[in-house]
Protein backbone atom coordinates (compact mmCIF):
# COMPACT_ATOMS: atom_id res chain seq x y z
CA UNK A 1 0.00 0.00 0.00
CA UNK A 2 1.39 3.41 -0.96
CA UNK A 3 1.78 5.66 2.06
CA UNK A 4 0.54 9.29 1.80
CA UNK A 5 3.10 12.05 1.69
CA UNK A 6 2.88 13.76 5.07
CA UNK A 7 5.68 16.30 4.80
CA UNK A 8 4.20 18.25 1.91
CA UNK A 9 0.47 17.91 1.60
CA UNK A 10 -0.21 20.09 -1.41
CA UNK A 11 1.18 20.50 -4.89
CA UNK A 12 0.79 23.99 -6.28
CA UNK A 13 1.45 25.40 -9.73
CA UNK A 14 1.32 28.89 -11.18
CA UNK A 15 0.50 29.46 -14.81
CA UNK A 16 0.58 32.49 -17.10
CA UNK A 17 4.29 32.99 -16.60
CA UNK A 18 3.99 33.81 -12.90
CA UNK A 19 6.83 33.00 -10.53
CA UNK A 20 7.07 29.64 -8.80
CA UNK A 21 5.17 29.40 -5.48
CA UNK A 22 7.05 26.37 -4.23
CA UNK A 23 8.34 28.30 -1.20
CA UNK A 24 4.94 30.01 -0.78
CA UNK A 25 6.37 33.13 0.86
CA UNK A 26 6.14 34.92 -2.50
CA UNK A 27 2.36 35.15 -2.67
CA UNK A 28 0.51 38.38 -2.00
CA UNK A 29 -2.58 38.45 0.23
CA UNK A 30 -4.20 41.09 -1.96
CA UNK A 31 -3.59 39.34 -5.27
CA UNK A 32 -6.63 37.59 -6.71
CA UNK A 33 -6.14 35.09 -9.49
CA UNK A 34 -8.28 32.42 -11.04
CA UNK A 35 -7.70 29.38 -8.83
CA UNK A 36 -8.38 25.73 -9.49
CA UNK A 37 -8.61 23.42 -6.49
CA UNK A 38 -8.22 19.84 -7.64
CA UNK A 39 -8.36 16.48 -5.90
CA UNK A 40 -10.33 17.75 -2.93
CA UNK A 41 -13.18 16.19 -0.97
CA UNK A 42 -16.40 18.20 -0.93
CA UNK A 43 -19.54 16.85 0.72
CA UNK A 44 -18.11 13.34 0.59
CA UNK A 45 -17.13 13.36 -3.08
CA UNK A 46 -13.86 13.97 -4.89
CA UNK A 47 -14.33 17.35 -6.57
CA UNK A 48 -12.77 20.37 -8.22
CA UNK A 49 -13.55 24.00 -7.43
CA UNK A 50 -12.85 26.91 -9.78
CA UNK A 51 -12.53 30.43 -8.36
CA UNK A 52 -12.78 33.36 -10.79
CA UNK A 53 -10.70 36.54 -10.74
CA UNK A 54 -13.44 38.38 -8.83
CA UNK A 55 -12.96 36.05 -5.89
CA UNK A 56 -16.15 34.06 -6.42
CA UNK A 57 -16.77 30.35 -6.82
CA UNK A 58 -17.65 29.84 -10.49
CA UNK A 59 -17.69 26.03 -10.78
CA UNK A 60 -17.91 23.00 -8.50
CA UNK A 61 -17.82 19.69 -10.33
CA UNK A 62 -16.56 16.16 -9.94
CA UNK A 63 -14.28 16.86 -12.93
CA UNK A 64 -14.20 20.25 -14.59
CA UNK A 65 -14.00 20.68 -18.32
CA UNK A 66 -10.33 20.60 -19.36
CA UNK A 67 -10.64 23.88 -21.25
CA UNK A 68 -11.96 25.62 -18.12
CA UNK A 69 -9.27 24.01 -15.99
CA UNK A 70 -6.48 25.24 -18.25
CA UNK A 71 -7.63 28.85 -17.84
CA UNK A 72 -6.77 28.90 -14.13
CA UNK A 73 -3.71 30.95 -13.14
CA UNK A 74 -3.13 28.95 -9.97
CA UNK A 75 -3.68 25.22 -9.51
CA UNK A 76 -3.68 23.66 -6.04
CA UNK A 77 -3.76 19.88 -5.84
CA UNK A 78 -5.26 19.15 -2.45
CA UNK A 79 -4.33 15.45 -2.46
CA UNK A 80 -7.61 14.49 -0.82
CA UNK A 81 -7.98 17.51 1.47
CA UNK A 82 -11.44 18.31 2.81
CA UNK A 83 -12.81 21.64 1.53
CA UNK A 84 -14.93 23.67 3.95
CA UNK A 85 -16.31 27.20 4.01
CA UNK A 86 -14.12 29.48 6.10
CA UNK A 87 -15.25 29.75 9.73
CA UNK A 88 -16.94 32.94 10.94
CA UNK A 89 -16.31 34.37 14.43
CA UNK A 90 -19.32 36.59 15.24
CA UNK A 91 -18.08 38.05 18.51
CA UNK A 92 -14.55 38.98 19.46
CA UNK A 93 -12.29 41.82 20.53
CA UNK A 94 -9.35 41.15 18.26
CA UNK A 95 -6.65 43.36 19.80
CA UNK A 96 -7.27 41.75 23.19
CA UNK A 97 -4.84 39.15 21.87
CA UNK A 98 -2.26 41.38 23.64
CA UNK A 99 -3.99 40.58 26.96
CA UNK A 100 -3.87 36.81 26.54
CA UNK A 101 -3.10 35.28 29.95
CA UNK A 102 -2.87 38.66 31.69
CA UNK A 103 -5.82 38.14 34.05
CA UNK A 104 -7.21 34.65 34.56
CA UNK A 105 -9.27 32.80 37.18
CA UNK A 106 -11.18 35.87 38.40
CA UNK A 107 -14.82 36.86 38.84
CA UNK A 108 -16.22 38.84 35.92
CA UNK A 109 -16.66 42.28 37.50
CA UNK A 110 -13.30 42.35 39.34
CA UNK A 111 -11.70 40.96 36.19
CA UNK A 112 -13.08 43.89 34.18
CA UNK A 113 -12.78 46.68 36.74
CA UNK A 114 -9.47 45.79 38.40
CA UNK A 115 -7.44 44.26 35.57
CA UNK A 116 -8.81 44.64 32.03
CA UNK A 117 -10.17 48.21 31.97
CA UNK A 118 -7.16 49.71 33.85
CA UNK A 119 -4.75 48.04 31.42
CA UNK A 120 -6.79 49.06 28.38
CA UNK A 121 -6.56 52.67 29.56
CA UNK A 122 -2.88 52.54 28.53
CA UNK A 123 -3.44 51.17 25.01
CA UNK A 124 -2.15 53.12 22.04
CA UNK A 125 -3.20 53.10 18.39
CA UNK A 126 -0.11 51.07 17.49
CA UNK A 127 -0.85 48.54 20.25
CA UNK A 128 -4.29 47.91 18.78
CA UNK A 129 -2.84 47.68 15.26
CA UNK A 130 -0.37 44.95 16.19
CA UNK A 131 -2.85 43.23 18.49
CA UNK A 132 -5.35 43.07 15.64
CA UNK A 133 -2.74 41.68 13.26
CA UNK A 134 -1.79 39.04 15.83
CA UNK A 135 -5.45 38.04 16.14
CA UNK A 136 -5.83 37.91 12.36
CA UNK A 137 -2.73 35.73 12.14
CA UNK A 138 -4.20 33.30 14.66
CA UNK A 139 -7.57 33.28 12.89
CA UNK A 140 -5.98 32.55 9.51
CA UNK A 141 -3.91 29.75 11.01
CA UNK A 142 -7.02 28.14 12.54
CA UNK A 143 -9.36 28.53 9.58
CA UNK A 144 -11.40 31.62 10.46
CA UNK A 145 -11.96 33.84 7.43
CA UNK A 146 -14.39 36.46 8.83
CA UNK A 147 -14.97 38.05 12.22
CA UNK A 148 -17.13 40.56 14.06
CA UNK A 149 -14.98 42.92 16.12
CA UNK A 150 -15.65 45.50 18.83
CA UNK A 151 -12.79 47.39 20.44
CA UNK A 152 -11.03 50.68 21.19
CA UNK A 153 -8.58 52.86 19.23
CA UNK A 154 -9.98 51.60 15.97
CA UNK A 155 -8.17 54.06 13.69
CA UNK A 156 -5.70 51.47 12.38
CA UNK A 157 -7.91 48.41 12.69
CA UNK A 158 -9.32 48.61 9.13
CA UNK A 159 -5.74 48.90 7.85
CA UNK A 160 -4.66 45.85 9.83
CA UNK A 161 -7.57 43.75 8.54
CA UNK A 162 -6.99 44.93 4.98
CA UNK A 163 -3.31 44.01 5.14
CA UNK A 164 -4.07 40.56 6.57
CA UNK A 165 -6.68 39.83 3.90
CA UNK A 166 -9.52 38.71 6.18
CA UNK A 167 -13.18 39.65 6.10
CA UNK A 168 -14.53 41.65 9.07
CA UNK A 169 -17.26 43.82 10.51
CA UNK A 170 -15.67 46.44 12.75
CA UNK A 171 -17.16 48.55 15.53
CA UNK A 172 -15.93 50.92 18.20
CA UNK A 173 -16.91 49.94 21.74
CA UNK A 174 -19.45 52.69 22.50
CA UNK A 175 -19.64 53.55 26.24
CA UNK A 176 -21.24 56.71 27.57
CA UNK A 177 -21.37 56.16 31.33
CA UNK A 178 -19.19 58.51 33.33
CA UNK A 179 -20.16 61.83 31.79
CA UNK A 180 -20.57 63.79 28.59
CA UNK A 181 -16.90 63.38 27.62
CA UNK A 182 -17.37 59.63 27.16
CA UNK A 183 -20.54 60.21 25.17
CA UNK A 184 -18.89 62.72 22.87
CA UNK A 185 -15.83 60.53 22.36
CA UNK A 186 -17.88 57.41 21.62
CA UNK A 187 -19.98 59.18 19.01
CA UNK A 188 -16.96 60.82 17.40
CA UNK A 189 -14.95 57.57 17.27
CA UNK A 190 -17.93 55.64 15.91
CA UNK A 191 -18.52 58.16 13.14
CA UNK A 192 -14.81 58.27 12.33
CA UNK A 193 -14.60 54.47 12.02
CA UNK A 194 -17.70 54.25 9.84
CA UNK A 195 -16.41 57.02 7.59
CA UNK A 196 -12.95 55.49 7.19
CA UNK A 197 -14.31 52.02 6.44
CA UNK A 198 -16.73 53.32 3.83
CA UNK A 199 -13.98 55.35 2.19
CA UNK A 200 -11.89 52.18 1.80
CA UNK A 201 -14.57 50.66 -0.47
CA UNK A 202 -13.23 47.25 0.44
CA UNK A 203 -15.87 44.52 0.00
CA UNK A 204 -14.22 42.47 2.74
CA UNK A 205 -14.59 45.15 5.45
CA UNK A 206 -17.77 46.60 6.94
CA UNK A 207 -18.48 49.01 9.77
CA UNK A 208 -21.03 48.61 12.55
CA UNK A 209 -22.17 50.47 15.65
CA UNK A 210 -20.92 48.88 18.86
CA UNK A 211 -22.91 49.87 21.96
CA UNK A 212 -21.13 47.85 24.62
CA UNK A 213 -24.10 46.82 26.79
CA UNK A 214 -27.11 48.10 28.70
CA UNK A 215 -24.92 48.55 31.80
CA UNK A 216 -22.36 50.78 30.05
CA UNK A 217 -24.61 52.69 27.63
CA UNK A 218 -27.55 54.87 28.62
CA UNK A 219 -30.97 54.49 26.94
CA UNK A 220 -30.25 57.78 25.16
CA UNK A 221 -26.96 56.37 23.90
CA UNK A 222 -28.64 53.17 22.75
CA UNK A 223 -31.23 55.21 20.87
CA UNK A 224 -28.47 57.20 19.17
CA UNK A 225 -26.72 53.98 18.15
CA UNK A 226 -29.94 52.55 16.72
CA UNK A 227 -30.72 55.73 14.79
CA UNK A 228 -27.17 56.07 13.47
CA UNK A 229 -27.03 52.41 12.37
CA UNK A 230 -30.30 52.85 10.50
CA UNK A 231 -29.11 56.10 8.92
CA UNK A 232 -25.86 54.52 7.72
CA UNK A 233 -27.43 51.14 6.91
CA UNK A 234 -24.91 49.27 9.04
CA UNK A 235 -25.01 46.58 11.71
CA UNK A 236 -25.23 46.72 15.50
CA UNK A 237 -22.93 44.65 17.72
CA UNK A 238 -23.73 44.45 21.45
CA UNK A 239 -23.29 42.31 24.59
CA UNK A 240 -26.64 41.07 25.90
CA UNK A 241 -27.77 39.26 29.06
CA UNK A 242 -24.38 37.74 29.81
CA UNK A 243 -24.85 37.51 33.58
CA UNK A 244 -27.64 37.29 36.12
CA UNK A 245 -26.34 40.50 37.69
CA UNK A 246 -26.89 42.32 34.39
CA UNK A 247 -30.56 41.32 34.53
CA UNK A 248 -31.00 42.30 38.19
CA UNK A 249 -29.25 45.64 37.79
CA UNK A 250 -31.31 46.54 34.70
CA UNK A 251 -34.58 45.74 36.47
CA UNK A 252 -33.51 47.74 39.54
CA UNK A 253 -32.42 50.77 37.50
CA UNK A 254 -34.91 50.82 34.63
CA UNK A 255 -37.72 48.53 35.76
CA UNK A 256 -37.21 46.20 32.79
CA UNK A 257 -34.88 43.51 31.52
CA UNK A 258 -32.06 44.20 29.03
CA UNK A 259 -33.90 42.76 26.00
CA UNK A 260 -36.85 45.10 26.62
CA UNK A 261 -34.49 48.06 27.01
CA UNK A 262 -32.82 47.30 23.67
CA UNK A 263 -36.14 46.77 21.93
CA UNK A 264 -37.56 50.04 23.24
CA UNK A 265 -34.44 51.84 21.97
CA UNK A 266 -34.62 50.27 18.52
CA UNK A 267 -31.47 48.15 18.87
CA UNK A 268 -33.06 44.78 18.12
CA UNK A 269 -33.00 44.58 14.33
CA UNK A 270 -32.18 42.11 11.58
CA UNK A 271 -28.75 43.79 11.40
CA UNK A 272 -28.02 43.20 15.11
CA UNK A 273 -25.71 40.57 16.57
CA UNK A 274 -26.21 40.14 20.32
CA UNK A 275 -23.36 38.34 22.05
CA UNK A 276 -23.73 35.85 24.94
CA UNK A 277 -27.52 35.81 25.53
CA UNK A 278 -27.03 33.40 28.44
CA UNK A 279 -29.82 34.72 30.67
CA UNK A 280 -32.63 35.07 28.14
CA UNK A 281 -36.05 33.73 29.05
CA UNK A 282 -38.33 31.95 26.58
CA UNK A 283 -40.32 35.10 25.69
CA UNK A 284 -37.10 37.03 25.00
CA UNK A 285 -35.90 34.29 22.67
CA UNK A 286 -39.18 34.59 20.79
CA UNK A 287 -38.78 38.37 20.54
CA UNK A 288 -35.26 38.04 19.13
CA UNK A 289 -36.68 35.66 16.53
CA UNK A 290 -39.40 38.14 15.57
CA UNK A 291 -36.89 40.97 15.23
CA UNK A 292 -34.50 38.86 13.16
CA UNK A 293 -31.68 39.50 15.64
CA UNK A 294 -28.79 37.01 15.65
CA UNK A 295 -27.49 35.57 18.93
CA UNK A 296 -23.75 34.84 19.17
CA UNK A 297 -22.91 31.92 21.45
CA UNK A 298 -19.57 32.28 23.30
CA UNK A 299 -19.29 29.07 25.34
CA UNK A 300 -15.59 29.06 26.28
CA UNK A 301 -15.55 32.62 27.59
CA UNK A 302 -18.85 32.18 29.44
CA UNK A 303 -17.66 28.99 31.10
CA UNK A 304 -14.32 30.50 32.06
CA UNK A 305 -15.95 33.57 33.63
CA UNK A 306 -18.61 31.34 35.23
CA UNK A 307 -21.71 33.27 34.17
CA UNK A 308 -23.69 30.36 35.62
CA UNK A 309 -26.01 29.65 32.70
CA UNK A 310 -25.62 28.44 29.12
CA UNK A 311 -27.35 30.19 26.25
CA UNK A 312 -30.84 28.62 25.85
CA UNK A 313 -30.11 27.37 22.36
CA UNK A 314 -33.23 25.18 22.18
CA UNK A 315 -35.54 28.15 22.90
CA UNK A 316 -33.76 30.32 20.35
CA UNK A 317 -33.90 27.57 17.75
CA UNK A 318 -37.61 27.02 18.39
CA UNK A 319 -38.19 30.77 17.94
CA UNK A 320 -36.43 30.76 14.58
CA UNK A 321 -33.60 32.92 15.89
CA UNK A 322 -30.32 32.68 14.01
CA UNK A 323 -27.64 31.42 16.41
CA UNK A 324 -23.99 31.97 15.52
CA UNK A 325 -20.68 31.30 17.24
CA UNK A 326 -17.94 33.53 18.65
CA UNK A 327 -14.82 33.17 20.75
CA UNK A 328 -14.96 36.51 22.60
CA UNK A 329 -11.53 38.11 23.16
CA UNK A 330 -8.30 36.36 24.07
CA UNK A 331 -8.37 37.84 27.58
CA UNK A 332 -11.31 35.58 28.40
CA UNK A 333 -10.94 32.55 26.13
CA UNK A 334 -7.75 32.49 25.63
CA UNK A 335 -7.57 31.64 21.94
CA UNK A 336 -9.48 32.27 18.71
CA UNK A 337 -9.80 28.67 17.54
CA UNK A 338 -13.33 28.25 16.19
CA UNK A 339 -12.91 24.46 15.92
CA UNK A 340 -12.51 24.37 19.68
CA UNK A 341 -15.49 26.70 20.04
CA UNK A 342 -17.74 24.40 17.98
CA UNK A 343 -16.92 21.42 20.18
CA UNK A 344 -17.37 23.26 23.46
CA UNK A 345 -20.64 24.82 22.26
CA UNK A 346 -22.09 21.40 21.45
CA UNK A 347 -20.88 19.85 24.71
CA UNK A 348 -22.02 22.74 26.90
CA UNK A 349 -25.53 22.66 25.45
CA UNK A 350 -25.81 18.92 26.00
CA UNK A 351 -24.51 19.10 29.54
CA UNK A 352 -26.34 22.25 30.68
CA UNK A 353 -29.75 21.24 29.40
CA UNK A 354 -29.31 17.52 30.13
CA UNK A 355 -29.96 16.47 26.56
CA UNK A 356 -27.29 14.64 24.51
CA UNK A 357 -29.20 15.32 21.29
CA UNK A 358 -29.04 19.11 21.73
CA UNK A 359 -26.87 21.03 19.24
CA UNK A 360 -25.70 18.12 17.05
CA UNK A 361 -22.47 18.43 15.09
CA UNK A 362 -24.02 19.54 11.79
CA UNK A 363 -25.84 22.41 13.53
CA UNK A 364 -22.64 23.52 15.27
CA UNK A 365 -20.85 23.60 11.92
CA UNK A 366 -23.66 25.65 10.37
CA UNK A 367 -23.45 28.12 13.27
CA UNK A 368 -19.74 28.56 12.61
CA UNK A 369 -20.10 29.03 8.85
CA UNK A 370 -23.30 29.86 6.99
CA UNK A 371 -25.23 31.35 9.94
CA UNK A 372 -22.31 33.57 10.91
CA UNK A 373 -21.71 34.87 7.40
CA UNK A 374 -25.42 35.59 6.96
CA UNK A 375 -25.56 37.49 10.26
CA UNK A 376 -22.67 39.68 9.09
CA UNK A 377 -24.23 40.20 5.68
CA UNK A 378 -21.37 38.56 3.76
CA UNK A 379 -21.89 36.45 0.65
CA UNK A 380 -19.80 33.63 2.10
CA UNK A 381 -20.08 30.83 4.64
CA UNK A 382 -21.10 28.29 2.00
CA UNK A 383 -19.31 26.53 -0.84
CA UNK A 384 -21.63 27.08 -3.78
CA UNK A 385 -21.48 28.72 -7.19
CA UNK A 386 -21.86 32.49 -6.90
CA UNK A 387 -20.62 32.69 -3.31
CA UNK A 388 -17.41 34.48 -2.39
CA UNK A 389 -14.49 32.08 -2.29
CA UNK A 390 -13.73 31.85 1.42
CA UNK A 391 -12.36 28.32 1.49
CA UNK A 392 -10.27 26.33 3.93
CA UNK A 393 -8.62 22.97 3.28
CA UNK A 394 -8.40 20.38 6.05
CA UNK A 395 -5.56 17.85 6.32
CA UNK A 396 -7.09 14.42 5.59
CA UNK A 397 -4.11 12.72 7.21
CA UNK A 398 -4.43 14.45 10.58
CA UNK A 399 -4.36 11.72 13.21
CA UNK A 400 -7.55 13.18 14.72
CA UNK A 401 -9.29 12.80 11.36
CA UNK A 402 -8.81 9.04 11.06
CA UNK A 403 -11.02 7.10 10.66
CA UNK A 404 -13.61 9.24 8.89
CA UNK A 405 -16.84 7.41 9.73
CA UNK A 406 -18.56 10.80 9.92
CA UNK A 407 -16.58 13.74 8.55
CA UNK A 408 -18.80 16.42 10.14
CA UNK A 409 -18.47 14.68 13.50
CA UNK A 410 -14.69 14.68 13.12
CA UNK A 411 -14.67 18.38 12.23
CA UNK A 412 -16.69 19.39 15.30
CA UNK A 413 -15.63 16.87 17.95
CA UNK A 414 -12.12 15.73 16.93
CA UNK A 415 -10.19 18.38 15.05
CA UNK A 416 -8.72 21.70 16.07
CA UNK A 417 -7.32 24.61 14.09
CA UNK A 418 -4.00 22.87 13.51
CA UNK A 419 -5.70 20.65 10.92
CA UNK A 420 -6.13 23.63 8.57
CA UNK A 421 -3.44 23.77 5.90
CA UNK A 422 -4.63 26.30 3.32
CA UNK A 423 -6.86 29.36 3.61
CA UNK A 424 -8.38 31.36 0.76
CA UNK A 425 -10.41 34.54 1.31
CA UNK A 426 -12.21 36.33 -1.51
CA UNK A 427 -10.03 34.46 -3.97
CA UNK A 428 -6.71 35.35 -2.34
CA UNK A 429 -4.44 32.71 -0.78
CA UNK A 430 -3.70 33.78 2.83
CA UNK A 431 -2.08 30.57 4.00
CA UNK A 432 -0.60 27.76 1.93
CA UNK A 433 0.73 24.53 3.44
CA UNK A 434 0.64 26.22 6.91
CA UNK A 435 2.88 29.10 5.74
CA UNK A 436 1.73 32.70 6.28
CA UNK A 437 3.96 35.46 4.89
CA UNK A 438 5.14 37.99 7.48
CA UNK A 439 4.23 35.81 10.45
CA UNK A 440 7.52 36.29 12.28
CA UNK A 441 7.33 40.11 12.25
CA UNK A 442 3.75 40.11 13.56
CA UNK A 443 4.59 37.76 16.43
CA UNK A 444 7.67 39.76 17.40
CA UNK A 445 6.06 43.19 17.27
CA UNK A 446 2.83 42.14 18.94
CA UNK A 447 4.79 40.46 21.73
CA UNK A 448 6.85 43.60 22.27
CA UNK A 449 3.72 45.78 22.26
CA UNK A 450 2.12 43.58 24.93
CA UNK A 451 5.15 43.76 27.23
CA UNK A 452 5.46 47.52 26.85
CA UNK A 453 1.72 47.97 27.52
CA UNK A 454 1.97 46.16 30.85
CA UNK A 455 5.13 48.11 31.76
CA UNK A 456 3.38 51.45 31.08
CA UNK A 457 0.51 50.40 33.28
CA UNK A 458 2.80 49.29 36.10
CA UNK A 459 4.89 52.46 35.89
CA UNK A 460 1.73 54.57 36.02
CA UNK A 461 0.49 52.68 39.07
CA UNK A 462 3.83 53.19 40.78
CA UNK A 463 3.73 56.92 40.04
CA UNK A 464 0.25 57.20 41.50
CA UNK A 465 1.28 55.32 44.64
CA UNK A 466 4.31 57.59 45.07
CA UNK A 467 2.18 60.73 44.73
CA UNK A 468 -0.34 59.34 47.21
CA UNK A 469 2.41 58.58 49.74
CA UNK A 470 3.92 62.06 49.31
CA UNK A 471 0.54 63.69 49.85
CA UNK A 472 0.19 61.90 53.19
Amino acid sequence: MTQPKIKKLYDIQLRSGLSNMEKSDNFDRKTRRTILLTNIMFEGSKSEILVDDEGKISEIQTVLDKKISKEADLVINGNGSIALPGLVNTHTHAAMSLLRGYADDMLLQPWLEEKIWPLEAHLTEDDVYWGTKLACLEMIRTGTTAFNDMYLFTGKVPQAVDEMGLRAQLSYGYIDIGGSDNEEKSRRMTEQLVRSVKEMKNPRIKAAVGPHSVYTVSPEGLQWCADYAKQEDIGIHIHLSETGKEITDAVNQYGKRPVKILDDCGCLTSRTIAAHCCWLDDAECTLLGKRGTSAAHNPVSNMKLAVNRAMPYHWLKAAGTSVTLGTDGCASNNNLDMFEEMKVAALLQKYSWNNPTQLPAHEALTMATEAGAHALGFNSGKLAVGYDADIILIDPYSVQNVPAHNQVSNIVYSLNGSAVNTVIVHGSVLMYDRVIPGEEEIIQKAGTAALELVKRSQDDDETKRSKSSSAK
